[in-house]
């Protein structure tokens, strides 16, 4: 071999070490830490627009009913006749002469129990109507001319079959809260998508499974969504069949006001009845938006 060829020969020399491997350090997380400035801003951003629309609203109030011929009290009038009312609602001097925040608990007993039944039952009947064609054609054109019917139309039936004003006052929140669920519940059940159903058939699941594991997780937006619109519907109608079947509730304090000619104190009791429907309409949204998480972890 010449002395060229041994030059032109690449000598394979052996490999240089690899650099030792460079360790990443990840950054710690960071700790969430105390802000109140970031708490009070968001409180203040939550708030501060409400709170400007009803001092607007209480001064226009004012100004439109200020005058002697008005027919309606300003703000201030109201103020001062029902100073009582809103500065102590939970005073109880016998049995007619309660606060306003008593009234408004012993009403809620009812809507309790009302729309808890009205929950049971339309989400059972929501989900047979959903899951079975047969059943939805022959009880859907029933419930959606049923529900249509006003709330105190209902009321002279129920006081016929029952005879008694409390059965009949829980009969029309019934009736007026079930349609919302039975509707929303039937729309969320045809909506579960087939790989779910198809997983379900897999797994040899039985009806009561299926129901639990299955058709309630999926279906439990729209369940939630009926549920929201039933609360409000049977507050309303608590107030309405109080009015005209009497007791201690909030409806018949409105109507004995209105026959005493207290229009101070019907409007201090709007006011709670406002408050109090916004509070359930808030409680049931958060408990949909609590399910509703947890299923979606799952």
């Amino acid at each position: 071999m010449s002395i060229q060829a041994i030059k032109d020969t690449k000598v394979k020399a052996f490999p240089a070490p690899a650099k030792p491997a460079e360790v990443i350090a990840f950054a710690a997380k960071a700790r969430r830490r105390f802000d109140p400035l970031a708490i009070a801003g968001k409180l203040a951003s939550t708030l501060v627009p409400p709170v400007i629309v009803i001092a607007l609203m209480l001064v226009v109030w004012q100004v439109a009913c200020s005058s002697p011929t008005s027919s309606l009290p300003p703000p201030s009038q109201v103020w001062n006749e029902a100073y009582d009312l809103i500065a102590h609602p939970f005073f109880d001097n016998g049995p007619q002469d309660i606060g306003l925040a008593w009234r408004v608990l012993i009403s809620l007993q009812r809507v309790a129990i009302g729309f808890g039944l009205a929950a049971i039952v339309g989400v059972a009947l929501g989900a047979l109507v959903g899951q079975s064609i047969w059943a939805m054609r022959g009880l859907d054109p029933v419930f959606q001319i049923l529900r249509t019917v006003p709330p105190l139309a209902w009321l002279p039936l129920s006081l016929a079959a029952f005879r008694d004003s409390s059965p009949s006052a829980l009969f029309v929140i019934f009736i007026t809260s079930i349609w919302p669920i039975i509707i929303n519940t039937a729309v969320g059940v045809r909506n579960i998508p087939q790989d779910y159903r198809n997983v379900a058939r897999i797994l040899r699941l039985n009806p009561f499974e299926f129901f639990v594991k299955i058709m309630v997780p999926a279906a439990a937006p729209y369940i939630f969504t009926g549920l929201r619109i039933g609360i409000g519907l049977s507050w309303l109608a608590i107030v309405a069949a109080e009015m005209l079947t009497g007791g201690v509730g909030i409806g018949f304090f409105i109507w004995d006001a209105w026959n005493s000619s207290r229009l101070p104190d019907i409007i201090v009791a709007l006011a709670y009845i406002g408050v109090t429907g916004f509070c359930l309409d808030r409680l049931v949204a958060s408990v949909g938006v609590f399910v509703t998480r947890g299923t979606t972890a799952k």
